[in-house]
């Protein structure tokens, strides 16, 4: 009765809800489902005789339905060339288990997920990585509490229950949080590095010299929009530096409502920091090109020909097969790499934009228990296999030993002390509001306003747009009272 008080009630909440869309687009990590792609590779049997040797870890449970059905932009299956992660690999070993893929794109995914729904034909997990789907996926009643399904108290998620806990809404848990890494890097090309004459961001990291300074002037030095050569190119530069200053534009209190950062001190600060930079003309202009990157909008691009100096962006795009991370340079040379975003330079504390590698169990799944046995199986493989993972960065992708280390470092920081934005988690209308918001200081095309400009002009509207939202938090039903 209660599970389908629940199914009842996000269904009328699903009829009032509109796609809710990124300012990433379907360039926001994963594969675009337009695309042909070529199947992935299975690990080896080393590697595979190694996860054999987690399954005792896992409890002896006899799955009634193998089968889970997993709906994104992208396919957990792997393709294009990469090799299948250990957590599904375990999965398959010890419960039979297959995933399912329910292709959807980046724009549609939410509407897409809402007529499933409706019409009884739920899938049964949604990814919670790309930071946008909670709380706007609990208050919509597109998912439903895992916590009768998955022990959050049991010994194998106590490195992360503290995580799931800050994904809470009306007392249960709505994240599956396996991790916490890092939102963004700075990745460069090193040949570019030594052609410019310019300290390597690597050892100036190492000497704890990596600050705002360090990486204006070197942007400032770099660039020559004469020969189209520029500092900084890329989709999420803004937010990128935005949450160095460990100040989430959006946040969310003990309590569980969420917080208009916009007044914070640190945030002002990097936000005159991110106008002045702006204000040199670092930025390729994207206006100038359909708002895409430099070329045909590809991550990465500019990074190889040596015309680009730093592009923020998520590890995801460089966890892949050579072929696909091309664009960045030539992985195999040791030419790519990456450090944190620069610390402010009155701070000792290099502030890590985060998310969570992280699932939500679909309203009306099918097979919450098949959720539940993935779910622990990638917590066990977490850190039974973490060096099948990087033996697979090294083997198959070409990533150097520099960066693995560096993966590591930046992913305990952000373990750490992890920065979580959920400005694009509420609504559609917020949604909308700050994706002006988080570029207004860096915008391209000659708009950029200062902070304090945009305050002015953005601050009540989200002041408002947080208290509708924080008044349905809490509530019995949030998604019955949007009636």
């Amino acid at each position: 009765m209660k599970t389908m008080k629940r199914i009842l009630a996000g269904a009328l909440a699903l009829t009032m809800t509109a796609a809710l869309a990124s300012c990433g687009g379907s360039k926001d990590g994963g594969s675009d489902t337009t695309e042909s792609k070529s199947t992935g590779k299975e690990l080896n049997s080393e590697a595979k005789e190694q996860i054999a040797g987690l399954q005792d870890q896992l409890p002896d449970v006899e799955l009634e339905n193998k089968t889970i059905k997993w709906m994104a932009h992208y396919d957990i299956n792997p393709q294009n060339g990469a090799v299948k992660a250990p957590g599904l690999e375990l999965f398959e070993q010890k419960y039979g288990g297959k995933v399912e893929y329910v292709s959807t794109t980046w724009e549609t995914r939410y509407d897409d997920l809402a007529t499933k729904v409706m019409g009884k034909e739920a899938p049964d997990f949604f990814p919670a990585s790309d930071m946008d789907s909670f709380p706007f996926g609990a208050i919509r009643g597109m998912f439903e509490p895992i916590d009768d399904y998955v022990d959050l108290n049991s010994d194998l998620w106590a490195s992360t229950k503290e995580s799931c806990d800050k994904f809470m809404y009306n007392g249960g848990h709505y994240v599956a949080v396996i991790d916490v890494s890092p939102n963004y890097v700075c990745a460069y090309n090193k040949s570019t590095i030594e052609g410019a004459g310019l300290d390597d961001p690597a050892e100036l990291y190492a000497n704890d010299e990596w600050t705002w300074d360090t990486f204006s002037d070197m942007c400032v030095e770099f660039t020559d929009a004469e020969n189209d050569k520029y500092g900084l190119d890329g989709y999420w530069y803004g937010n990128a530096l935005s949450e160095t200053s460990g100040v989430p534009l959006i946040g969310m209190d003990e309590n569980g409502h969420l917080v208009n950062n916009m007044s914070d001190p640190n945030v002002e600060k990097a936000q005159d920091f991110m106008y002045e930079l702006g204000k040199q003309g670092v930025m390729f202009d994207r206006s100038s090109n359909g708002w895409s990157t430099r070329g045909d909008g590809t991550t990465g691009e500019g990074l190889g020909s040596n015309l680009t100096l730093f592009i923020p962006v998520g590890l995801w795009a460089l966890q892949g097969a050579v072929e696909t991370t091309a664009p960045f340079g030539d992985m195999a040379a040791g030419e790519v790499m990456f450090v944190p975003m620069p610390r402010n330079p009155d701070s000792d504390t290099y502030y890590i934009s985060s998310r969570v590698e992280g699932y939500q169990l679909c309203l009306g799944a099918p097979n919450p228990e098949g959720f539940a046995a993935y779910m622990n199986c990638l917590m066990v493989a977490r850190d039974g296999a973490a060096d099948i993972n990087d033996q697979v960065y090294m083997d198959e992708y070409k990533w150097s030993q520099e960066m693995i280390d560096m993966m590591h470092t930046i992913t305990d920081m952000a373990r750490a002390n992890p920065v979580f934005d959920f400005q694009n988690a509420v609504s559609s209308e917020l949604n909308t509001v700050m994706q002006s918001v988080s570029q207004a200081t860096m915008i391209t095309g000659g708009d950029a306003t200062t902070w304090t400009q945009c305050r002015s002009t953005y601050e009540t509207q989200v002041d408002f747009l947080i208290d509708e939202i924080n008044s349905k938090m809490g509530t019995e039903d949030a998604a019955a009272a949007e009636e």
